[in-house]
């Protein structure tokens, strides 16, 4: 069984108790709804699936999502674009996301030349905003909803 890297919540958990179901029927093996709800809850380390229902909330609110319109700074460079790729990592305070500009942004410091983007992969925190800096201390990816 996979377990999904996003925060647990009861939704997550159902979402796996019917993955279990159908792995387990693709083996022969009949489990009840309810057997595989308990199962999961336990491998989350909770006691019974009463347990973990009672602990969890319905379903967590993520401030990123696929084909969410986002706008922001990249390098400095105004952008709007659209997320075609959201990950959540271990951590779960950190989104890898990867933008799809609207128009390329420049990403080069001169208009000497042109260095164009369309889109770009950044990790950002859950405000949108990366760990990395450019030169002068900014985030290089500053991203909001639009």
């Amino acid at each position: 069984m996979s377990f999904s890297l996003d925060t647990p919540s009861a939704q997550t958990l159902k979402s796996e108790a019917k993955a279990l179901r159908d792995q387990r029927a693709k083996a022969g093996e009949n489990l009840t709804h309810g057997a595989a709800l308990e199962a999961v809850a336990r491998a989350h380390g909770f006691r019974d699936w009463n347990t973990a229902r009672a602990s969890l909330p319905e379903r967590i609110a993520v401030p990123f999502q696929l084909g969410m319109r986002v706008t922001g700074h990249y390098l400095s460079r105004p952008f709007n674009g659209v997320l075609i790729a959201v990950a959540v990592l271990s951590d779960l305070q950190h989104y890898e996301i990867t933008v799809k500009f609207d128009e390329p942004v420049n990403v080069t410091p001169t208009f000497m030349f042109a260095a164009l983007r369309q889109r770009v992969t950044a990790t950002v925190d859950i405000h949108g905003n990366s760990a990395a800096r450019t030169s002068n201390g900014v985030p290089q990816m500053q991203l909001r909803r639009e």
